[in-house]
């Protein structure tokens, strides 16, 4: 079977809706009932309490809860409740933390919620992109984020802004005809477009291929969620001290229990002392400490509009030599900035630039009339290199 950029328009709407005709309202519900929302399919959130329970599962705190059973069955009744209340207070500081980042999240995703504009029953009306499904027609004009994958039907001087696909920084000029060749790259499909892309000039519409987890975002979604989440480097050496620390506490102990029996103590008493001595010298404090420590450091990059998910994290990014990550568009801002004119000679600083000189005034006149960029409610819209 023929790909969607190899088929002319007509073939691509007669494969996906079996005629050339917009979809009716019963095939728009059939479709989202079959496909589903046109939205990327998140893991399963953990409650609160799974949160609050996966903080006991550091190496070092299961060794404080064993030492606070202990204490407890040796009668040491304030050791055991001062360990404990020391572990509960760690547990809830990284589950508030956590739940917190979370909640920041959430409310970044609710305030990026875009709308499409659709071709449905004669009328181009607006829809949330989550309601957008396979078959649907989609307009797009100047400024409009593209709502999922799809073969383009109509096209006035369309350029998009892929770059948060394929990293290529200039729009790519689309085109409406079919193209030849097997295995065609991603970027050199000119006649199809992809969620996520920006419209930064003309405009155009385009036939709903793939929605969701099928669109070619949504596939890099499915590579991402089939990695294993490692520990920092901090977890790895806070549970290669745990180890280490129990096994030397545990040899002192035996050797302190063997050296009471032949003293001629008894073996209760000497079980007794040596499980006492074991409980005094784990570090209770440690892992409070650091887990206060960690949250100091949420807390500042917060003041830097840097949102961390989980405490361990902070540590891990100070161990960070090298950082791999697409330029354009999210390190640099995709846009041009004029710093200088030459005009007549002279280089000009463009905050110096005087109207009342004949010949700069002419220059920012010609400058404007090349452009064809737009200012929307302050939005500025347009290619990236006239913005």
């Amino acid at each position: 079977m023929k790909e969607y950029y190899q088929m002319s328009r007509t073939e691509a709407q007669k494969s996906v809706n079996g005629s050339t005709h917009p979809l009716s309202e019963d095939q728009i519900k059939k479709n989202q009932q079959k496909y589903g929302p046109n939205a990327l399919v998140e893991e399963k959130k953990k409650s609160i309490l799974q949160i609050f329970l996966e903080q006991y599962k550091d190496f070092l705190v299961i060794i404080l809860i064993v030492a606070a059973i202990v204490s407890g069955l040796l009668g040491e009744t304030e050791s055991a409740i001062v360990i404990l209340v020391v572990i509960t207070m760690n547990a809830i500081l990284g589950t508030v933390q956590t739940v917190k980042a979370e909640q920041s999240l959430d409310s970044l995703k609710a305030m990026s919620g875009p709308e499409a504009k659709v071709f449905r029953n004669g009328d181009v009306i607006k829809v949330p992109s989550s309601e957008v499904t396979i078959g649907d027609i989609v307009m797009l004009e100047a400024g409009d984020y593209v709502p999922a994958d799809g073969r383009i039907l109509e096209n006035a001087s369309l350029k998009v802004d892929e770059s948060a696909l394929t990293g290529e920084s200039l729009g790519v000029d689309k085109t409406e005809e079919e193209i030849s060749g097997q295995d065609v790259p991603l970027g050199d499909r000119t006649n199809m477009v992809y969620s996520g892309s920006f419209v930064s000039y003309g405009r155009g519409s385009f036939l709903v291929t793939a929605i969701g987890m099928e669109t070619e975002v949504g596939k890099i979604a499915k590579l991402l969620k089939s990695t294993s989440e490692k520990k920092t480097p901090l977890q790895m050496n806070l549970d290669n001290f745990g180890q280490k620390l129990s096994i030397l506490i545990l040899v002192f102990c035996a050797i302190l229990f063997g050296i009471s029996v032949f003293r001629g103590e008894s073996i209760g008493d000497a079980f007794l002392f040596a499980v006492a001595l074991a409980v005094a010298a784990i570090p209770e404090a440690l892992s409070s400490i650091v887990t206060i420590v960690l949250s100091f450091g949420t807390q500042k990059m917060a003041k830097e509009h840097a949102i961390v998910r989980k405490l361990q994290a902070v540590e891990g990014l100070g161990s960070v030599s090298i950082i791999c990550s697409d330029k354009t568009g999210t390190l640099t801002q995709n846009k041009m900035t004029v710093e200088y004119y030459y005009v007549e000679g002279k280089e000009v600083p463009a905050a110096d630039i005087d109207l009342e000189e004949e010949a700069q005034k002419q220059l920012l006149r010609h400058s404007i009339l090349c452009n064809d960029s737009t200012n929307k409610n302050g939005e500025e819209i347009g290619d990236p290199t006239e913005l």
